[in-house]
């Protein structure tokens, strides 16, 4: 099941990177159209990118290597990628149990 829910999650995360940096992109050429001051366009793309590419990175290097692993660093990880997985419980791929 972890295996599968990380996979899962590692799709949407990827995809949640993309369409960050395509709104980003998309904003930051023509703020004026979106009603927003260009800096605050921009400090925004920053952080929608940031922020998807920050739950990418913790999902592939902290939660993953330890999936599996016995002891206290195996069920930690798998109660962090079950944490990561939750707002997505409803999503029509979620891989149930």
């Amino acid at each position: 099941m972890t295996d599968r829910l990380a996979a899962f999650l590692r799709v949407r995360f990827s995809e949640e990177l993309e369409k960050a940096r395509f709104a980003s992109g998309t904003v930051t050429q023509d703020p004026e159209r979106f009603g927003v001051a260009p800096e605050d366009a921009a400090r925004h793309a920053r952080f929608s990118v940031a922020s998807a590419e920050v739950r990418l990175a913790l999902l592939e290097d902290t939660v993953v290597p330890h999936l599996g692993a016995g002891g206290e660093a195996g069920r930690t990880a798998e109660y962090q990628l079950r944490l990561l997985a939750a707002p997505y419980v409803e999503h029509r791929d979620y891989p149930h149990e």
